[in-house]
């Protein structure tokens, strides 16, 4: 019987981490109880889980963390248990991953969101819907008054420049341009946009 004394006393230091955590053996407060899990099987275990998780130290300083805790919230039946806390730790931190990772499968992906890094600013959605608008006006014009004002105002030539370019006399780019911009300003008005 005394050799069963010394085994159990030989034992509490062992047994810290599985005791109630209501009421815990030996009188241990649960701060100290977490602690010495945490001392004695955190850095294993951490190694552990990373392998698992493809070295994800995020994910698996979460796994780690959930395993200390379930053994906490179950440290008295584990204080039942003989030997060693370790292998049923691993097992838990092993079936915390599996589990993760069925239930990212499970659910819908989440939105990744890089793309809305590269949506333009609001100034450029205007500049961008302006531009849109343009073209579409810019549609309803006879080619020779859009090639005209295309010349002109889009290309930033002068007058002489456009003729020379369209191979027309410089009087006629005048009277194109003069055209296609009354006829832009009415396009643009039944578009709603007014000057």
């Amino acid at each position: 019987m005394r050799k069963d004394a010394a085994v159990a006393d030989d034992r509490p230091h062992r047994a810290r981490h599985r005791s109630e955590p209501p009421t815990p053996p030996d009188g241990i407060p649960d701060e100290e109880l977490m602690r010495a899990l945490y001392r004695e099987h955190a850095g294993p275990l951490l190694a552990y889980v990373l392998r698992l998780v493809a070295g994800d130290r995020q994910r698996a300083e979460d796994v780690v963390q959930e395993t200390l805790i379930r053994a906490w919230k179950n440290a008295g039946r584990l204080n039942r248990a003989t030997g060693s806390v370790r292998p049923w730790l691993v097992t838990v931190a092993r079936r915390i991953v599996i589990d993760n990772h069925r239930s990212r499968q499970a659910r819908p992906r989440e939105v990744d969101p890089s793309p809305l890094e590269v949506i333009p600013a609001e100034d450029e959605i205007d500049k961008a819907l302006w531009l849109m608008t343009l073209s579409d006006a810019l549609e309803d014009l006879t080619p020779a008054h859009r090639e005209a004002l295309v010349e002109t105002y889009f290309k930033g030539r002068t007058v002489n420049e456009a003729a020379e370019a369209l191979g027309i006399p410089s009087g006629t780019v005048r009277s194109r341009v003069f055209y296609a911009l009354r006829s832009m300003k009415l396009a643009l008005e039944e578009r709603g946009i007014t000057a």
